[in-house]
Formats: structure tokens, sequence, C-alpha cells
């Protein structure tokens, strides 16, 4: 354990010099500091244990002086206390951490069973995080939806941009659950509808090597409510990549070109995000520890208006402040408890430090 800390104090003293010395090139200095900016935190943790660890030697000794011993006691009380603490923040912090993480995300939410009320109840999640986002900082733009006569989205698909979005909204994905009587409902009788999320992080060039003549472009006269776009031009874009399938479509764009670009945003996201699925289905320890299995067909939260009530199935947690979840404001009570509980199975799955 020593020696893993140890390593980490020495190779930040390295990088600090590499930092200091100058002459380092526009990509050298970006990388060596970013794996400064890693290392900072651990650092700082390893750094404050060792001091502690120093300062329970020293109390120890004092217990051999009967004039101290008392006080002797105390310090060690506490020390011990700060060593088991700071111990267990050194291990969450050397945890391994997911690639993607730090990206930006594109977040698809389609109405499931539930027909007019589902495609409400997928407005309602899209409204949730728009709000979550304004609370974090984030940027959040639409890149392709398609509303329902009610004013509701039968699917949306938009860009979530800011620091460490993906850690945060990579638990949202699958199933989410509504019951409530719905406003078209005469006789009042509860009704249950779903919508389902995708959440992927934003893919970059180096993560995949499209090849142009594997893709067929399409274009079509855009369509959707209220007219807009309609029958006027072939503006509406669907992007097709051959040898996975995968198939994206913008049509909210003003130009064809503009929506030729978010549809092959959305494109690399989607094959990415198959990439990243097929990887970690490979790596079964890592499948182990997931809260839930990313599937859009898993259940995973269900919001009971009636009862003003949030569950999230994967770690038993029942909220009963609808409402500020709804606006986003609550969220992240859900969000934090589900990373805690993401990092305990982490750390059971894991040697320790």
């Amino acid at each position: 354990m020593s020696d893993n800390f140890n390593k980490i104090l020495e190779r930040r003293k390295e990088l600090e010099l590499k930092l200091s010395s100058g002459g380092l090139t526009t990509e050298d200095l970006a990388k060596f500091s970013k794996e400064y900016s890693k290392l900072e935190e651990p650092a700082s943790l390893i750094s404050e244990y060792l001091k502690a660890k120093n300062e329970l030697s020293e109390s120890q000794e004092m217990l051999k002086d009967p004039d101290f011993r008392a006080m002797a006691e105390d310090e060690i009380r506490s020390l011990k206390s700060k060593i088991e603490s700071l111990h267990q923040k050194i291990k969450i912090v050397l945890l391994p951490k997911d690639e993607a993480d730090d990206r930006n995300v594109i977040i698809e939410i389609r109405a499931g069973t539930g027909g007019d009320e589902a495609a409400l109840f997928a407005g309602d999640l899209f409204h949730m995080y728009e709000g979550y986002a304004a609370q974090k900082g984030w940027k959040i733009s639409v890149l392709s939806a398609n509303e329902s006569d009610l004013k509701g989205y039968k699917e949306i698909s938009f860009q979530i941009t800011g620091q460490g979005v993906y850690a945060r909204m990579k638990f949202e994905s699958g199933t989410h659950r509504v019951q409530r009587v719905p406003e078209t409902e005469s006789g009042g009788r509860i009704h249950t509808s779903a919508a389902t999320v995708a959440v992927m992080p934003e893919a970059q060039e180096v993560d995949i090597n499209i090849n142009p003549a594997d893709l067929r472009i399409d274009t079509f006269r855009a369509s959707g409510a209220g007219g807009q776009h309609v029958n006027k031009t072939e503006s509406a874009v669907r992007i097709t990549h051959i040898p996975t399938n995968t198939i994206s479509q913008c049509q909210d764009q003003s130009s064809q070109h503009k929506n030729k670009a978010q549809a092959m945003k959305m494109l690399l996201a989607r094959i990415y995000d198959k990439i990243r699925d097929e990887q970690a289905k490979e790596r079964s320890d890592l499948r182990k520890v997931q809260v839930g299995s990313g599937d859009r067909s898993e259940r995973i939260r269900t919001y009971n208006y009636p009862q003003s009530r949030v569950s999230d199935h994967r770690i038993n947690l029942t909220l009963y402040k609808l409402d500020t979840i709804m606006t986003g404001e609550g969220l992240d009570e859900i969000i934090e408890s589900l990373i805690q509980d993401h990092q305990v199975k982490l750390l059971a799955s894991v040697a320790d430090v």
C-alpha cells in the first residue's frame, strides 16, 4: 500500500518538474497537465493520510509518558478515525475510471406504452433533465424532436455539454414509468405509461473510424407539428451505417447541411455506445458492478403522481418529493445515491489499494 502511495507522490513531483521546466511542446504540455490534474486529488489525500499516520506514531510514543497518556489516548482515537476515513476516500478516487465520464452526452427519450400520455411523460422527462442541466451550469441543445399532438414528444434527442456530464447522467439509461391520472381521463383512473431513455457519451474522432463508403445518406422532405418545413425542400437527412445497420436522422434544423451534421453526431454516438456495450459485456467483472444493465428495456424508476413518490428500483430508493425531482432540482439526490452505490460495488470488486 505504502509503495503505491509513494509512487503516486513521486509521479506528481516528476510532473511538477516537467511542467515548470518549460520547453514542452503543446502536445506534451496538454498531456502532462491532464495527468497532473488527475493525480492532484489522490496525491493530496495521500499526503494528508501519511501525515496522520506519522502523528499516530508520535501519539503512540506519548503513551509511554504517564503525564501525557490520557491526552495521547484521545489523539489516537481521533487519528485512527481520520486515517480510516482518508483511506476510504483514497480508495474511491483511485477506483478505475470510465474513460467517458468527462464527456458530453447525447440523450434520446422515446415514448413507450401509453400513447399520448407516454408522449407527455417523455416531455416531462426532457424538462426534468433541462432543469437539472441548468442547475449544473451545463448547456442543453435539442438535436431532433418529434412532437405529439398534445405537445409531448414521441421522440426527442438532445445534447448536454459541460464538465463531467456523462459521469452523472449515465445512470438515467433505462425505462422510466409514470403512474398518474391523464388529463383526458374523465373517470379519474390512474394510468401507467412509460418512456425509454438512452444516455450515450459523445463520440470523438479518435473513437471510431468511419469509412464514408459505409454510409448511405438519404434526404427527404421534413414533416412535423405545425407544418414547419413541411413540403418545402428536401432538408431532412437520414444516415445509415451499413455494417452495423445503425440509423440516425434529423429534420429540425433549417438547412440540409445542419441536419446532416446533427444526424452524423447522433450516428457516431450510437455506434460508440454499441462498441462500449460490447466491450463491457466482455469484461464480466465490470458488468457485475454496473448500476443496472444500461439496457433501455430495464425498468429503472417509477414516478407515482398521486403519492408524490419517485422510486428507483436499482437501489430500492423511494423519495416523496416528486415535484422537486420533476423540476430537476431534486434529481441530484437520486443520482448521488446511485453513484455511491456504484462506488461501493466497485470497491468490493477490486483488491485493496
